[in-house]
């Protein structure tokens, strides 16, 4: 259900404050796809804060990024552990490819940087094995990352349940499970692995 994933990741830079372009809203079945169709949106924001942005961008850091290319990667019974991002192969990190990366530049022009964001399904719980994820994830040129668990926690605690979503399918599906009770709050980790 890549539709789902997408309006996901839209969302949560939309709530941060970006404008957000889809490059293309279709699947490409019948031919292998090209570098440049492998960016699922170009996100920008208007008042970037000063600083350079963490790798794991959380909402507070996702703030100091200016412009930015997002691949969304949405593998939701996998974790992006070092091993998977080292040996890939096919598609992974094709948004990073010369291609791709002349798109952006053709949409965003000549002017500033811009960030490279994969949008994965989580990164390992380990600190040791999440940092050898990240480590492997810049070596290929990311230069950032956004998980879906913080994505919808974020997206879930911006719902009010008093508020009426008639623009948003997905805000409007979480205020009904957060009012019937069926979303819990985030919960303190203190015996954390």
């Amino acid at each position: 259900m890549a539709g789902i994933d997408e309006n996901i990741v839209r969302e949560y830079f939309e709530a941060n404050g970006f404008l957000v372009c889809q490059t293309n809203k279709h699947q490409v079945q019948s031919r292998k796809k090209r570098a440049d169709e492998n960016i699922d949106f170009f996100v920008e924001n208007p008042n970037p804060l000063r600083g350079e942005p963490a790798f794991v961008l959380t909402p507070s850091e996702l703030k100091k990024c200016g412009r930015a290319i997002v691949a969304v990667r949405a593998w939701h019974t996998a974790v992006f552990t070092e091993n998977m991002i080292s040996t890939a192969k096919g598609g992974l990190f094709d948004f990073l490819q010369k291609p791709a990366l002349k798109r952006a530049e053709e949409f965003f022009g000549k002017t500033g940087g811009v960030m490279k964001i994969a949008a994965v399904a989580d990164l390992p719980k380990s600190r040791q094995e999440r940092q050898k994820s990240i480590a492997a994830m810049k070596s290929r040129g990311v230069d950032g990352v956004v998980t879906f668990p913080q994505m919808l926690r974020s997206l879930i605690d911006a719902v009010e349940i008093n508020a009426n979503y008639a623009k948003s399918d997905l805000a409007q599906i979480l205020r009904i499970l957060k009012n019937y009770g069926m979303l819990r709050g985030a919960q303190m980790n203190l015996f954390e692995k």
